[in-house]
């Protein structure tokens, strides 16, 4: 499958309030966190450049709800990619906090 993304491992930096792909290169796509109580805020998403359209913020964005899910946080998306994703995906929709299903048009 020669359109298949990169296989980047993704982790949580704790530190640093984010998941990480680390690319290679010395560079980093990333998804920005806070952590409320029982709630996660995604604040802000970036892959390089040099590195998009490769499904890289796509994983990020997974990766990041997947954790969510796991540990039982809803979700509050003010980062515009995880809006978007979250609202084309009736799938996640579960995850989001109750307030933000009406900011993102789905009540």
């Amino acid at each position: 499958m020669a359109d298949a993304p990169p296989n980047y491992a993704i982790c949580d930096n704790v530190e640093k309030h984010r998941f990480e792909a680390d690319l290679g290169d010395g560079s980093f796509a990333i998804a920005e966190y806070n952590l409320l109580h029982g709630k996660i805020v995604f604040t802000h998403t970036e892959v390089p450049v040099a590195h998009e359209g490769q499904g890289i913020g796509s994983a990020l964005l997974r990766y990041g709800l997947h954790s969510a899910r796991e540990r039982g946080l809803d979700v509050i998306p003010i980062c515009p990619f995880f809006a978007a994703y979250i609202k084309k995906h009736e799938e996640v929709q579960d995850l989001l906090d109750p307030a933000y299903r009406k900011v993102l048009g789905l009540e």
